[in-house]
């Protein structure tokens, strides 16, 4: 018991220091692309994408939409401004149904009467999700969570779509058919901006990418230009110099 009472009191004065996530990152997504942020564990990628959409507050320097620094917004108004997101692991909302997730992404729109020809675009882009509108979206696979995830971000109707990570936990094949329907979503207008691992999948349909390392931009350049560099080839592709 003595033990126990001892720890609990040291615990109450530990000290935490803050950590800088990241270090002067300064990056340009321009309209119509797709843009692709690479890097292991702990670089600072999600970090990016959260003071994008205003999750994160940075102790310096600006985020800019349409050219207007949007310091001060909150993530609702940065999502009725046009940037969406799918998240890291999807975070859906479980004991929902596929539909009422869907609700969900287009809860900040004022166009209500476009709302149902947005769902039947959804649809056809992933037919599984109709076929699923009233199950609850904990009860689907990893795949279909997926598509559910990206769905509820694009009925916001967005200009720019952050996605984070969305090769994660996914089985070979529906990587690939995944990176497919984000290929298809940017050919359609929208622009993407990925944060991957996966650096040869995101750089095969990417027009341009950058590198976090701890916290750092150490590479930017078009896709083939990163596809070709012998220090990302030996570091994040898996190939020999």
């Amino acid at each position: 018991m003595t033990n126990s009472t001892t720890a609990l009191r040291r615990s109450s004065f530990a000290v935490w220091t803050p950590i800088t996530a990241l270090k002067g990152v300064d990056l340009e997504i321009y309209e119509g692309e797709m843009v692709c942020l690479l890097g292991g564990n702990a670089s600072g990628k999600t970090t990016t994408l959260k003071t994008i959409l205003g999750m994160v507050e940075p102790s310096q320097g600006t985020v800019h939409l349409d050219g207007q620094d949007v310091r001060g917004w909150t993530t609702a108004d940065r999502v009725k401004a046009g940037v969406s997101m799918v998240p890291e692991n999807k975070r859906l909302f479980k004991r929902m149904t596929v539909k009422e997730n869907l609700e969900i992404g287009a809860y900040l729109r004022d166009d209500d009467e476009n709302f149902e020809k947005d769902l039947e675009d959804i649809f056809e882009m992933f037919p599984r999700i109709k076929e699923r509108l009233s199950q609850k979206a904990g009860t689907l696979s990893g795949g279909e969570q997926q598509m559910v995830a990206m769905g509820r971000a694009l009925m916001a109707k967005p200009k720019v779509l952050l996605m984070d990570e969305p090769s994660m936990g996914l089985a070979p094949v529906l990587v690939a058919q995944n990176f497919e329907i984000i290929d298809q979503i940017n050919k359609a207008g929208t622009t993407v901006f990925v944060v991957e691992q996966n650096a040869n999948m995101a750089l095969s349909i990417a027009d341009r990418g950058y590198v976090l390392q701890t916290g750092q931009i150490v590479l930017s350049d078009t896709a083939e230009g990163l596809l070709n560099n012998p220090q990302m080839r030996q570091a994040y592709l898996g190939c020999e110099v």
